[in-house]
């Protein structure tokens, strides 16, 4: 597995993809964090409490937060990184030669995938230490030790996050022979849950809850819950919940209705949660997000091991 890890890490190194993904992923960072200093100055006077985190969650009113970058790329990062892992094998007949040495079979994917998760994570890791660096020097507030812990969580939460959709990514490599289709597929289905899901979960919610200027306050929060609820279904979802409560301790609760409510009440007091409450508020996303990357690999992981290799 060692061989077939070193090899593909170092192919990808190497290759024109890493460094496209790389340069887009920074581009973004510096983006992200130019809003976010030129807006965060107006804030600095009102509340200095976590002050450092507002840098990943403040957006602009023309370029989104640093979250919403990290939300949108992640998954691209990881399809483009595991989308061909095993049909662009196929399909050039080097699988079976490969198979043919003694290399046991389930070395080919564990390396594969275990090397695209290492890239995976040095992009993570190195966008978010440029933002931080930035932040460092544009700002001049060090961050406290609950920002660096929520920092460092958010970030294993990013790279098994991203492992989720490299997790597909590969499925869909060993499901479908062209490296297209299986692009396209991983591709599709990450439109849907991102674009969609959410669109989705809305209708359902008013078919079943209809509001107009005349509901009720118990009307609403209804048709809220619903609404969150269906939209768990989501992988883009649960990531963007997790990562908000954890850079946005005022997050008391994730709740849709609660969190409706939270916002019609002027004057509430925002009570930032300390960090082991904040994780345990992210516990189910985070376990979600796990189960669904170890899912994805197991089913991988079979249907590799079964499929039948031959030559071309």
């Amino acid at each position: 597995m060692y061989a077939v890890f070193y090899k593909e890490l170092a192919d990808h190194f190497n290759s024109k993809r890493f460094t496209i993904l790389f340069a887009l992923a920074s581009l973004a960072a510096i983006l992200a964090i130019y809003v976010a200093t030129q807006s965060i100055r107006g804030e600095v006077s009102a509340s200095t409490e976590f002050i450092f985190l507002k840098i990943f969650t403040i957006s602009g009113e023309a370029l989104p937060s640093f979250l919403f970058f990290m939300s949108l790329f992640i998954p691209i990062i990881s399809i483009s990184l595991g989308f061909d892992s095993i049909s662009s094998e196929y399909s050039s007949g080097n699988l079976s030669r490969l198979l043919s040495q003694p290399i046991h079979r389930d070395a080919v994917i564990n390396g594969k995938f275990l090397s695209g998760l290492t890239i995976l994570s040095i992009i993570i890791v190195s966008v978010v230490a440029i933002v931080v660096g930035l932040g460092l020097r544009t700002i001049g507030v060090p961050p406290t030790s609950e920002e660096v812990l929520r920092l460092i969580v958010f970030v294993l939460i990013s790279i098994i996050y991203g492992a989720f959709w490299m997790a597909l990514a590969v499925l869909f490599s060993i499901l479908f022979k062209k490296a297209s289709t299986s692009m396209l597929s991983t591709i599709g289905l990450w439109i849907f849950f991102f674009f969609f899901m959410s669109m989705i979960a809305s209708a359902i919610a008013d078919a079943q809850i209809p509001l107009d200027s005349n509901s009720t306050l118990a009307m609403i929060t209804q048709n809220a819950e619903i609404s969150g609820t269906i939209g768990r279904i989501s992988p883009c979802n649960l990531y963007g919940e997790a990562i908000t409560a954890l850079l946005v301790p005022q997050t008391a609760s994730l709740n849709s209705a609660i969190m409706l409510i939270s916002t019609l009440i002027e004057g509430r007091m925002l009570t930032p949660l300390p960090f082991s409450q904040s994780l345990l508020l992210v516990w189910p996303q985070l376990t979600s997000i796990i189960a669904l990357a170890a899912i994805c690999f197991a089913i991988s992981y079979i249907k590799f091991m079964k499929q039948e290799i031959r030559s071309i």
